[in-house]
């Protein structure tokens, strides 16, 4: 068995050819991407750019520009903030279990992080950091936004947001506009041979960023680092990801979740995507890949197995594993679909997952006059007001919030730590 075991390991020529090919001064995937880095600058202006613009004093001057009202927002946030409006982590597990939180002892070591997606609108994220106030519940610890970015960007979201996320103190994935199924200058998708519904079949692994897109949404990640400080992004794509891995090696200090849509689905998967970013760390055994999500279809085994391969990798700081405890009720997973007693399971020997909710409770959403639906995570603002949906949209991101505070509660009933929004639930 282990002579054969050695077959596996990977020869010294077969790394000496891959590491000739990357350093070929003729390489044009190689020279695309430095020409494209020049573009920006170089590593040192890009880094220094990005620096500047995450700011806050900057952010906010930028704001008021775009929108004065939700200057009024970020500074009432920040009062809230200041004044320990939010209930704190001793007062919370008090709430939940009465005197006996006295007695309990939870490893934060193994904290599950509170993840909201997604979050498409500075208003309701106000909604629920006032209702957080109101009623003693947690803000999450981590933020998902698949809003269109030159949508958010034009009406102030993109800024509010990401000032916001300073301000509380929560990690945030923005969705880059550069993939397939968008459309491009001509209102075509970036992939002309898919369509709707009659062509799904050809959107199974063939919708990422197809031919030189994968360039474009480097170019585009570029533009809002330097200009605004965004810094993690949803990655959907083997060609993009491998790209991230490239620009952070070469100095740029990006970061980006994998998304569900890639389908890791297997311990074999994972070790893919793992491999991959071993391969290109930095020497001090850092990567850009900051969260990676599973398929909806993964058991607790390949969870775990996942975690088996990340540790010996040195990425169990590094690499969070996420993973949907609730999802839409509509257009993406058969319901009723609530995997929270699985992550009780979990919290106490994973270390770094996260606990994302794509959707509300199971018993709320699916008596919902209008229950969550993915799709409409894609639709223009204005297409979603005139189609009368705003309010129920609003409604929808109170149900995920609330779900995500169900599994705060669970966690703490079961001696399990989290993490929320760190600059607003601290300890004492």
């Amino acid at each position: 068995m282990n002579d054969l075991r050695k077959k596996l390991e990977i020869p010294k020529d077969a790394l000496k050819t891959i590491n000739d090919f990357l350093l070929n001064e003729n390489n044009p995937l190689i020279n695309d991407l430095l020409t494209l880095l020049d573009k920006y600058g170089g590593i040192e202006e890009i880094n220094k750019r990005a620096r500047e613009a995450s700011k806050l004093d900057n952010l906010i001057n930028q704001l008021a520009k775009k929108n004065a009202d939700y200057v009024k927002d970020i500074e009432w946030l920040v009062k809230a903030r200041d004044d320990h409006s939010f209930i704190n982590i001793e007062e919370y597990r008090k709430k939940i279990l009465g005197e006996k939180a006295l007695e309990m002892e939870f490893n934060d070591d193994f904290a599950v992080t509170l993840e909201l997606s997604a979050c498409q609108y500075f208003p309701f994220f106000i909604d629920i950091a006032k209702d957080a106030i109101k009623n003693r519940k947690l803000v999450p610890g981590r933020i998902i936004r698949v809003r269109r970015m030159k949508e958010q960007e034009e009406d102030g979201d993109l800024l509010a947001m990401t000032t916001a996320m300073q301000i509380i103190g929560s990690t945030w994935v923005e969705t880059l506009d550069t993939k397939g199924t968008a459309p491009g200058s001509d209102g075509m998708p970036v992939n002309v041979h898919l369509g709707g519904p009659d062509t799904i079949t050809g959107y199974f692994g063939g919708v990422g960023q197809p031919n030189d897109f994968a360039l474009k949404w480097i170019d585009e990640y570029l533009y809002y680092y330097t200009n605004y400080g965004i810094k993690q992004v949803l990655n959907v794509n083997p060609g993009t990801v491998l790209l991230g891995y490239f620009i952070y090696k070469l100095g740029i200090n990006n970061e980006f979740k994998i998304s569900v849509y890639m389908g890791n689905d297997n311990p074999y998967s994972c070790l893919w995507t793992l491999l991959t970013a071993k391969l290109f760390a930095r020497e001090d055994g850092s990567s850009p890949l900051i969260g990676f999500n599973l398929s909806n279809s993964v058991n607790n085994k390949t969870i775990q197995m996942a975690a088996y391969i990340r540790k010996p990798f040195g990425f169990e700081d590094v690499v969070r594993l996420e993973h949907h405890i609730t999802e839409t009720w509509k257009s993406i997973v058969r319901q009723p679909y609530d995997r929270r007693d699985e992550l009780l399971e979990l919290a106490n020997s994973v270390k770094n997952i996260s606990a994302k909710h794509e959707g509300g409770n199971v018993e709320v959403d699916e008596k919902r006059e209008h229950p969550t639906d993915i799709l409409e995570y894609f639709m223009p603002k204005e297409e979603l007001k005139q189609a009368g949906l705003w309010e129920y949209l609003r409604i929808n991101h109170l149900d995920r919030y609330d779900a995500v505070n169900s599994t705060a509660e669970a966690l703490t009933k079961h001696g399990l730590s989290f993490i929320a929004a760190k600059e607003l639930h601290h300890y004492e």
